[in-house]
């Protein structure tokens, strides 16, 4: 059995500029419905002015839909990153400033911790 690999960078790039182009063909139908009834069609009509609008949203968004679904999954967790995530996401639910004071002191141990065996 194989196990499960993660989509490379050209696989997340081609998913983010598929997300961003259908995210874009939409913005770009109503920003250009929009100018068609406010302004008019203009010289090529409707259906010129209406792609021109969905093509170049498309293009807009999915450029940087593409950059950012690379960015954002660029690197795996690493041992180090995973305890600190969960971590900050506990941060969120701190009820009161004793409790935020009692993780706070609790991290800075676990820190110390990890320093002393470092050295």
């Amino acid at each position: 059995m194989q196990a499960h690999q993660s989509p490379s960078t050209v696989d997340k790039r081609t998913m983010g500029a598929m997300m961003g182009g259908t995210a874009g063909l939409a913005m770009g139908f109503l920003f250009g419905s929009w100018t068609i009834i406010r302004y008019g069609p203009g010289p090529k009509g409707a259906l010129a002015t209406l792609s021109k609008y969905m093509l170049n949203q498309a293009a807009f968004f999915g450029f940087f839909f593409s950059i950012g679904s690379v960015i954002r999954n660029d690197v795996e967790l690493s041992r180090v990153q995973g305890p600190q995530l969960a971590r900050y996401t506990a941060a969120t639910a701190i009820r009161s400033r004793a409790e935020g004071a009692q993780m706070m002191k609790a991290r800075w141990e676990e820190e110390r911790r990890m320093l002393l065996r470092q050295a």
